[in-house]
C-alpha cells in the first residue's frame, strides 16, 4: 500500500487498522480528528511526516494480522457489533471504574488532586456516552438496519422523521469530539496514565482500566467515524437516487 502525505488519516485506518497504532504511538488522533491530511497532523504535532510514513509503511507490511477489515463489513453487521462489542464495554466498564476512582481520591485525593478532576471527568464521560449509545442503539442502528433491508429487498427506503441519515451522524459526531477531548484532558492529567511513585495497587490499576478504556473508546469511534457513518450516508444517498 502506497502511503502519502496528503492521504486522509481516517480513511487509511479504515483500510489498514494495523496502521492504528502507529498514529497512537506518535499520539496522533485517528478518530475524532481522523478527517486530517497526515501532513496536516504532523505539522500540529510537529513531527516529521517522513518518519511517520516509514512506520506506517513498516506495520502494514507486517505479514501477521494485528487489525480486522472492519471496512468489508456489511453495515448492519457492523452496527451489530459495535452495539455489542464496544456499547456492552463501557456500561460493563464504566460500573468497574468509578468505584476506584472514588477509592483513589479518597486516599490519595489530597496528595494528587489531579485525581479530583480525573474523576470528574470520567463521570461526566460515562453520563454523556450512557445517553450517547442510547440514541444509536433506538434511532441511527435501526435505521441502518432498515435501509440494508431495503437495499436487498430493492424496495424504497422511507423518509425518516430526522430527514436525513447525516443529521443523527452531525449529532453522533460532535459528541464524539467532545469524548475526545475530554479523554485527551484525562491523559494529561494522569501524565498519560503513569502512575506516581506513591501509587498503591489500587491506583495502579485504575490508571490502567482508564488507559483500556481509552484505547477502545478510540476504536469505537474510528469504527463509526471513518466507517459507519460514512457508508450509511452512502448507502442513504443509493437509496433515493
Amino acid at each position: 500500500m502506497e502511503i502519502t502525505k496528503e492521504q486522509i488519516i481516517g480513511e487509511l485506518v479504515a483500510k489498514d487498522y494495523r496502521t492504528a497504532s502507529v498514529f497512537k504511538t506518535f499520539g496522533i488522533d485517528f478518530c475524532c480528528n481522523g478527517n486530517r491530511t497526515i501532513d496536516e497532523a504532523c505539522n500540529t504535532k510537529h513531527l516529521k511526516a517522513d518518519v511517520v510514513i516509514n512506520d506506517l509503511e513498516k506495520a502494514v507490511e507486517k505479514q501477521e494480522v494485528l487489525g480486522t477489515e472492519y471496512k468489508s463489513w456489511p453495515l448492519d453487521l457492523l452496527a451489530d457489533y459495535i452495539e455489542k462489542k464496544h456499547h456492552r464495554y463501557v456500561q460493563s466498564k464504566t460500573i468497574e471504574i468509578i468505584p476506584f476512582l472514588d477509592k483513589v481520591c479518597k486516599v490519595h485525593g489530597v496528595r494528587h488532586p489531579e485525581l479530583l478532576e480525573i474523576r470528574d471527568q470520567f463521570n461526566a464521560s460515562a453520563g454523556e456516552l450512557a445517553m450517547h449509545m442510547k440514541k444509536e442503539e433506538l434511532i441511527l442502528f435501526p435505521y441502518v438496519r432498515k435501509m440494508v433491508d431495503a437495499k436487498s429487498r430493492g424496495a424504497k427506503q422511507e423518509t425518516p422523521h430526522f430527514g436525513t441519515v447525516q443529521n443523527p451522524i452531525a449529532m453522533m459526531m460532535s459528541e464524539h469530539t467532545i469524548e475526545g477531548d475530554r479523554f485527551k484532558r484525562i491523559s494529561e492529567l494522569s501524565n498519560n496514565y503513569t502512575p506516581p511513585e506513591d501509587a498503591c495497587n489500587t491506583y495502579k490499576v485504575t490508571y490502567a482500566l482508564l488507559k483500556e478504556f481509552e484505547a477502545d473508546l478510540h476504536l469505537h469511534i474510528h469504527l463509526e467515524n471513518n466507517i459507519l457513518f460514512p457508508k450509511a450516508i452512502e448507502l442513504e444517498r443509493d437509496l433515493v437516487e
